[in-house]
C-alpha cells in the first residue's frame, strides 16, 4: 500500500493507540495536517504551542499514557522547548512531532528553519530527524518505544517537509525492526541487592521511605503501601510523589523539601536509614547535600542507573524499576507479619508524634478581607468531588495546595517539578480533563502564573473541556516577593503586578468561561460551589489573597534542612 509520508505519520500514531494529539498547524508540518481529517485521533488546536506541550504533559501524568503533540518547523518548534525540558525533568513520557523545511533547504537559513534537534538534544531522551519516508513507520514505532520504557520522558522526531509528501510502501515493524543500539533499561534487580537493602531495614531504628515520583511512574503504589505497612516505616512523599501513599495512612508523614512540613523534614534528617524509591535527591529536598541526613545510609532504588550515587552515595544501590523492586522486597519478605518490626521503631515513632503535634501545618485565619490563600485550598479540598484532579502551576500557590489538599490517591496531583514552569497549570489542566474526563479537574494557579498562558482557556472553551481555575490572586510575583522579604531587606524590585489589571472575570468571560469572583472569606465556599457546579464550560474563579502571606515552613535555599523556618506562631511557643 502506497502512502504519503504525511499518511505513513498518521497512520503509524494511530498504530500506537493515539486516541488525542494537540498541535498548531503552520507550512512545514502542513502536509501531515491533511491526513488528519480522515483520522481516528482527535486533534485539540491550541493557541500557542507552549500550551500544546503542558496539555500532552498533563494528558500522560494522568492517564500514564505518552502525551503527543505536533508543531510546525522553526518557532513552532522552539515554543515547545520549554514543555520538553519540562517534561525531561519530570520524567514525563511525551512525543512531540516537528515540521522541518525540505531536506536540501536545511543548513541554508531557510524561512523558519531551526535546527530543532540540535537544540533539544540535551532536554530529550532522544530525537531522531527523518530523511526518508520509508522510516517513519520505524522511527515512530522507536520514539514511543523510547519514550515509555525505562526512565519515561520525552522525544522528538523532525519531519521535513519533502519527507512527508514523497510516498512509501507502507508497513509497520516488529520489534526486532527497531535500531536502538545501547538502549536497554533494565527493569528487574539484582537478588543479593535486594537482600541487602532487607538487611539494613531490618537493622534501621529510625528508618524512613523517602518516596519519589518514580513510584507514581512505575504504576507503585500498591507495592508501595503493601511494603510501608510490612515494614511499621514512616513514609513521606516527595513533591513529585503526592498521592502515592495516601494522606490519610498513619504512616504518612507528608511533603518533605524546601517547603515540606517540619516533621517529614526532620524525619528524614534523624533518620538512620533512608530508602528511597524513584526519588534522585534534589536539592529541594536535601537542602545543603553535605548536611543532609547525616547519620543514615542509604538503599537507593532508580530506574535510571545515572541516579544512583549522583548526588549521596548510598549503600545499597539497586537499579531497577519500583514496582518490580518493591514486589521483589515484599516476596523476600514473605511469611513477615505486617508491622515487623514495630516493637524496635516505637521510640522513633513516639518522637515522629512528638514533631506532628508540635509543628503541623499552620496558618492564622481571618474573618475579614484579605482572604487567605490556604483557606482557599482547603475549601476547595473539601469541597471537591472525590478523585479530583489538582493541577498547579509554580510558586507559593503551588506549595500551599500540595501542603493543604489531602491525597488520597495516585494520579490526582499534576504539577511542574524539577523545571519550575510558570504557566504550566492551565494547559495542563486541559490535557489532565482531556485524559480524565470522568473526573473534576481543579488548576490552582497564580496571577502570575495564570498570565503566561490562560489563552489555552480559548482553547478549552472551543473543546468544551471543563475544567475550573482558582486564582489565587495576591497581586505579586508570590514567591519571589517572599524572597526578598526575607533576605533582601524588603527591597521589593519587579514583583508587584495588580490586583485589578487584567480583570480577571471579564478576561475569563471574554474567553468563553464563567468568570467569578470571591473578596472576603465569606465569599469563598459560595464561590466554589458555583463553579463546582458548572460542568459545560470552563470556570476561572479570582480570590483576592492576603499579598504578604508566607509559605512555612521553608529552608532557606542553601542552607542545612536543620535550618527549617517554621511559621512565626510556631517559633513563639519553642521560645
Amino acid at each position: 500500500m502506497q502512502l504519503t509520508g504525511a499518511q505513513a505519520l498518521i497512520k503509524s500514531l494511530e498504530m500506537q493507540g493515539v486516541d488525542v494529539m494537540f498541535g498548531l498547524p503552520g507550512g512545514a508540518i502542513l502536509p501531515v495536517y491533511d491526513p488528519i481529517l480522515g483520522s481516528s485521533i482527535r486533534h485539540i488546536l491550541v493557541r500557542h504551542e507552549q500550551g500544546a506541550g503542558h496539555m500532552a504533559e498533563g494528558y500522560a501524568m494522568v492517564t500514564g499514557r505518552p502525551g503527543v503533540a505536533m508543531v510546525t518547523s522553526g518557532p513552532g518548534a522552539t515554543n515547545i522547548v520549554t514543555p520538553l525540558s519540562n517534561a525531561y525533568m519530570d520524567s514525563t513520557p511525551l512525543v512531540v512531532v516537528s515540521g522541518q523545511v525540505s531536506t536540501a533547504a536545511i543548513g541554508t537559513d531557510a524561512f523558519q528553519e531551526c535546527d530543532i534537534t540540535g537544540v533539544t538534544m540535551g532536554i530529550t531522551k532522544h530525537n531522531w530527524l527523518v530523511t526518508r519516508a520509508a522510516d517513519i513507520p520505524r522511527v515512530v514505532a522507536e520514539a514511543f518505544h523510547v519514550a515509555t520504557t525505562g526512565r519515561p520522558g520525552p522525544v522528538l522526531v523532525d519531519v521535513p517537509k519533502d519527507v512527508s509528501t514523497s510516498t512509501m510502501e507502507w508497513y509497520w515493524p516488529e520489534p526486532e525492526d527497531l535500531d536502538l543500539p545501547g538502549y536497554h533499561p533494565a527493569t528487574a534487580p539484582d537478588a543479593q541487592d535486594v537482600a541487602a537493602a532487607l538487611t539494613l531495614m531490618g537493622q534501621a531504628e529510625r528508618p524512613v521511605l523517602y518516596v519519589g515520583g518514580g513510584v507514581l511512574k512505575s504504576r507503585g503504589a500498591e507495592s508501595l503501601r503493601a511494603l510501608a505497612e510490612r515494614t511499621g516505616f514512616p513514609v513521606v512523599t516527595t513533591l513529585m510523589a503526592r498521592g502515592a501513599f495516601p494522606d490519610s495512612h498513619p504512616q504518612c508523614l507528608g511533603m518533605p523539601g524546601m517547603h515540606g512540613n517540619y516533621t517529614a523534614v526532620t524525619a528524614m534528617q534523624r533518620a538512620d536509614l533512608l530508602v528511597a524509591l524513584g526519588a534522585r535527591f534534589d536539592d529541594r529536598v536535601t537542602g545543603r547535600v553535605d548536611a543532609f541526613a547525616p547519620g543514615a545510609r542509604v538503599v537507593h532504588v532508580d530506574i535510571d542507573p545515572a541516579e544512583l550515587h549522583k548526588v549521596r552515595r548510598a549503600d545499597v544501590a539497586i537499579a531497577g524499576d519500583c514496582r518490580i523492586v518493591l514486589d521483589a522486597l515484599l516476596d523476600a519478605m514473605d511469611g513477615q507479619s505486617a508491622g515487623q518490626g514495630s516493637d524496635r521503631l516505637a521510640p522513633w515513632w513516639d518522637r515522629i508524634h512528638e514533631w506532628q503535634a508540635r509543628f503541623p501545618l499552620y496558618y492564622e485565619s481571618a474573618d475579614q478581607p484579605p482572604i487567605k490563600p490556604q483557606m482557599v485550598v482547603e475549601e476547595l479540598r473539601d469541597r471537591a468531588d472525590p478523585g479530583t484532579i489538582v493541577v498547579a502551576g509554580v510558586g507559593q500557590h503551588q506549595m500551599w495546595a500540595s501542603q493543604f489538599w489531602r491525597f488520597e490517591d495516585p494520579y490526582t496531583w499534576v504539577n511542574s517539578g524539577g523545571a519550575g514552569t510558570m504557566g504550566f497549570a492551565v494547559p495542563a489542566a486541559i490535557g489532565a480533563k482531556v485524559g480524565r474526563p470522568d473526573r473534576s479537574v481543579w488548576a490552582v494557579d497564580g496571577d502570575g502564573c495564570f498570565q503566561m498562558t490562560a489563552q489555552e482557556l480559548v482553547t478549552a472553551a472551543a473543546e468544551r473541556i471543563p475544567v475550573k481555575v482558582a486564582i489565587l490572586n495576591n497581586a505579586y510575583l508570590g514567591m519571589v516577593r517572599q524572597w526578598q522579604e526575607m533576605f533582601y531587606g524588603e527591597r521589593y524590585s519587579e514583583v508587584y503586578l495588580s490586583p485589578d489589571l487584567p480583570d480577571y472575570v471579564k478576561w475569563a468571560e471574554a474567553m468563553g468561561c464563567v468568570g467569578l469572583r470571591a473578596e472576603s472569606p465569606e465569599e469563598v465556599g459560595p464561590a466554589i460551589d458555583k463553579a463546582n457546579a458548572v460542568d459545560d464550560r470552563p470556570v476561572v474563579v479570582d480570590f483576592r489573597t492576603d499579598a504578604f502571606e508566607k509559605v512555612y515552613p521553608m529552608v532557606p535555599a542553601g542552607a542545612p534542612n536543620d535550618a527549617i523556618v517554621v511559621h512565626p506562631a510556631h517559633e513563639r511557643l519553642a521560645r
